[in-house]
């Protein structure tokens, strides 16, 4: 099957998103309980907080995109594999060319250090991976995704799995039909990446 923006669009309108198999096979889920970060109790540490204030990153949106899709799918002592294989590069590139995938990035001495991606759908953003190569870099690249979310009108932050460092900023699991419900609601405003 063909990942073509349509079909991903046509999906993830659906609450379903696909990951690649160590095989090379794509397989779709929509998992029961979903994980999501609410936008309105975002919870940042003062810690933080001081380093986003402090500008110790730079902060930038869209402005290498594959380069991060590239860098979450990196291999690493903590994470042994990766779902993210070329055809999910090629077909998340081609959804970021038609405006429907972004990157948020944190550079430091004109490098690449961490960030983030995922996908837009009207008031859906559907958070794909994050990456850090420098302390605290994909938790800044989140803090300005949040904000960057609150401020274009975004209803709802799908983080799709439940993670220990998600649940430290407020992310909470909801059942499958409270998750359709939600969806409904985003599907129906139009947010401003």
């Amino acid at each position: 099957m063909n990942l073509t923006p349509e079909l991903l669009l046509s999906a993830y309108s659906q609450g379903v998103f696909p990951m690649a198999r160590a095989d090379g096979r794509i397989l779709w889920y929509d998992p029961d309980p979903r994980a999501i970060l609410p936008l309105t109790h975002f919870h940042a540490p003062r810690r933080l907080l001081r380093i986003v204030r402090q500008g110790v990153f730079e902060i930038r949106v869209d402005s290498a995109f594959t380069a991060v899709m590239r860098a979450c799918a990196t291999l690493t002592p903590d994470r042994e594999e990766t779902w993210i294989n070329e055809e999910i590069i090629a077909a998340y590139t081609q959804l970021h060319q038609l405006g429907f995938a972004h990157s948020v990035e944190a550079w430091q001495g004109g490098k690449l250090v961490g960030g983030l991606y995922g996908v837009t759908l009207r008031g859906l953003f559907a958070g794909e991976s994050m990456f850090s190569r420098a302390t605290d870099a994909s938790k800044v690249a989140l803090v300005h995704l949040i904000w960057r979310l609150r401020a274009g009108g975004f209803r709802l932050l799908d983080v799709q799995f439940m993670t220990e460092h998600l649940r430290r900023f407020g992310a909470v699991e909801v059942l499958q039909a409270e998750y359709k419900q939600l969806l409904a609601l985003a599907l129906s405003v139009e947010g401003r990446f």
